[in-house]
């Protein structure tokens, strides 16, 4: 079993006379702004506002200007060319570089042929660092790969990168510069191949996405060359340690797990945030496509206005009719983009620590890429910390800012620079259950067992034994989606079981699945299985992942130009609801007859309050979240002997008691406690 060693550079207390006194730029924005701490009705804030923080300004206002502090001495590394840091009193690396003044520079890395045309394809690296630091003393780097700096933007804002009249960049998307140049590290925005200022194509998570974003992780470790994108004369980054951290939310933190998943020199940690481990995973469900010509359209949605014009219509095609979404299999295709347990990349060749974050609620990158990825990691014994929210598609920047901030500083100073600061000897997992309640444990899931109920033809869910074979039923509805199978009343297309009432608190961690033999004369069948908790309750709602982008702004970091440090603050959209949908999961049957199976549901870790009551629907076509393979009105059946639900549980479930049914009727049911209309994502 390997495990992940912090490869940690000393960290010394030498003084740079040349560089003691220096001040830092009058008018820049500290960091640590506090976020508003106003609220829409119904709504709590994010982030809690740090003690001493800047007041928040309205968009569009000129940021607080503030006298700077005294510039600290400056450790460096005891070796030539070693680490730069300066220490605050709290341990952590202070801002004590200029960021007005910051060495800006494009590079293009040369990377393998990974287009098939014959040329080495080169991979833009757009970089800023201290420029106090350039031949004294070697930096870490922080790097956010992505496809989406030309087409799309990132962040709540959706920056895209920006350059002056020479090709200088004068804008990098995120905080990430802003926070982490000032403190001593360089900062590395590379765009992916087949996008922005990189040759090549887009392959959908496979070789071309992920090693081309190596390239510029083994250049800077020394083992890749690049050219200056203007001379075409060889560059050297001469100005790093070779320690890298990766990070980025969605498709930026898959390329990270995707080159962590190489084994990459030089990577000491990655931080993927509510990103893809998987593109099965992030694709389909047991057979079921979520949607048709998926990665067509993916390809072609990131490619969109880049500056290198390609053909890549044949190799999108090609790929494309690949996936097979006839037959929804897991093939060659998928297995190359399985970063877990794929043919190129795989967990058991990770040597970075891995910081994953999720949200609990997310239905774009859905919750199985983030647990599998971490049981995967866990088998490998690789270093790992988790975060996980109850939101949607949402970055912690933005959830819970000052928190996030703070934490992400802590973990890069111990990862790249070899700070010891106490934090891998915190409780590695941070867990909220329910709006604004977080708990922490060492590990996760945090179960004590599995709980088995079993479905009675009286539309009971009891634990207990299997009980006599019985036989029932429904017919598939291929325009029925899943919130008009979950509440009360006559429905012949759908089988609906409860629970009595809870009479204690119930932590369910992990991913509840039903196993069943079902029964269906339809060439190609499927079936959908969810589990809801019926109860009034304040929850995160679904409606825009969870969140509420305020007109105010806070500010991380420094600032210069036109790159700002100050962002618009969010905070969380809570209401009362009547049910929520706690995971949902679908499979494929192919062939008429008798199928036994498991389907898993989504993964989830929330709390189930006693009063409430647990229901399992099952049904045939979930219109709207997967394609449809049973277009007919086809008769299902299931062996209630052979069914059950398998939850896993923390805390004491020995009984239900009786009560009244808290199933609603569908009159009596809020549109926000209602899954989202389902539709083409992509993973941003």
């Amino acid at each position: 079993m390997r495990v992940h060693h912090v490869r940690a550079k000393r960290v010394a207390a030498l003084v740079v006379t040349a560089l003691t006194g220096l001040a830092l730029a009058a008018g820049t924005v500290p960091a640590g702004a506090a976020p508003s701490t106003a609220a829409a009705a119904g709504a709590v804030p994010l982030a809690a506002a740090e003690p001493g923080a800047a007041k928040p300004r309205a968009a569009g206002e000129p940021g607080p200007r503030v006298e700077a502090e005294p510039r600290a001495g400056i450790g460096t590394g005891a070796e030539a060319g070693g680490d730069a840091a300066a220490l605050g009193d709290d341990g952590a690396t202070r801002a004590v570089y200029d960021y007005a003044g910051a060495i800006r520079e494009s590079v293009n890395v040369i990377a393998p042929d990974l287009d098939g045309d014959g040329d080495l394809e080169e991979i833009r690296a757009d970089i800023i660092r201290p420029a106090e630091l350039d031949g004294v003393a070697e930096v870490p780097v922080v790097m956010d790969a992505s496809p989406y700096y030309a087409c799309c933007g990132r962040g709540n804002e959706s920056e895209l990168k920006q350059y002056d009249e020479s090709g200088d960049p004068t804008l990098f998307p995120l905080y990430y510069d802003n926070y982490f140049v000032p403190r001593g590290y360089a900062y590395v925005a590379v765009d992916m191949a087949g996008t922005g200022w990189s040759t090549g194509c887009t392959d959908h998570g496979g070789r071309s996405d992920v090693l081309s974003v190596k390239a510029v992780v083994d250049w800077l470790n020394g083992n890749a060359s690049a050219v200056d994108p203007d001379t075409g004369e060889p560059v050297v980054a001469d100005w790093t340690t070779g320690k890298t951290g990766m990070l980025g939310k969605s498709y930026d933190g898959t390329l990270a797990n995707g080159v962590a998943a190489t084994g990459a020199e030089g990577l000491e940690t990655i931080v993927p945030i509510g990103a893809i481990s998987s593109w099965y995973d992030y694709d389909r469900a047991q057979g079921l496509p979520f949607s048709a010509n998926y990665p067509r359209f993916l390809m072609s949605y990131v490619a969109r206005n880049r500056h290198v014009p390609t053909d890549c219509a044949a190799i999108t095609e090609e790929l494309n009719a690949a996936a097979d979404d006839a037959s929804g299999a897991h093939n060659a295709f998928w297995d190359e983009r399985d970063y877990r347990s794929g043919p190129v990349f795989d967990a058991s060749q990770v040597t970075a620590s891995v910081f994953v974050v999720h949200g609990a609620q997310d239905t774009n990158v859905d919750t199985p890429n983030f647990s599998r990825w971490w049981t995967a990691l866990g088998e490998q014994g690789v270093e790992r910390k988790l975060w996980l929210t109850r939101l949607g598609h949402v970055d912690p920047f933005d959830s819970d800012r000052a928190e996030w901030v703070d934490t992400l500083h802590r973990w890069f100073d111990h990862e790249l620079l070899g700070v010891d600061n106490g934090i891998t000897d915190e409780p590695a997992v941070r867990v909220e259950v329910t709006p604004n309640e977080v708990v922490t444990s060492d590990t996760w899931p945090v179960t004590d067992r599995t709980a088995r109920l079993r479905p009675g033809a009286d539309g009971s869910l009891a634990l207990g034994a299997r009980g006599r074979r019985a036989d029932v039923g429904w017919v598939n509805a291929p325009r029925q989606s899943f919130n008009a199978a979950l509440t009360a009343g006559a429905n012949p297309n759908r089988l609906l079981f409860r629970t009595g009432t809870l009479t204690s608190d119930l932590r369910l961690s992990g991913a509840a699945a039903v196993t069943t033999t079902v029964t269906h004369g339809a060439p190609t069948g499927q079936i959908t299985v969810g589990l809801v908790d019926y109860g009034v309750l304040d929850r995160v709602l679904g409606a825009g992942d969870g969140a509420i982008t305020l007109p105010t702004e806070s500010c991380y970091g420094e600032s210069a130009g036109i790159d700002d440090a100050c962002y618009r603050d969010v905070i969380r959209n809570i209401g009362s609801t009547e049910l929520q949908v706690l995971g949902r999961g679908w499979a494929r049957l192919d062939g008429a007859g008798t199928h036994t199976l498991t389907v898993e549901m989504q993964t989830n870790d929330v709390v189930v309050p006693a009063g409430h009551q647990l229901g399992l629907v099952i049904m045939g076509t979930d219109r709207g979240a997967t394609v449809t393979v049973d277009r007919a009105a086809t008769p299902y059946s299931i062996d209630l002997r052979r069914t059950s639900l398998q939850l896993p549980v923390s805390g004491p479930m020995t009984s239900f008691a009786p009560g009244r049914s808290l199933v609603p009727a569908a009159d009596e049911v809020s549109r926000d406690s209602l899954l989202p209309e389902e539709s083409v994502t992509v993973p941003r």
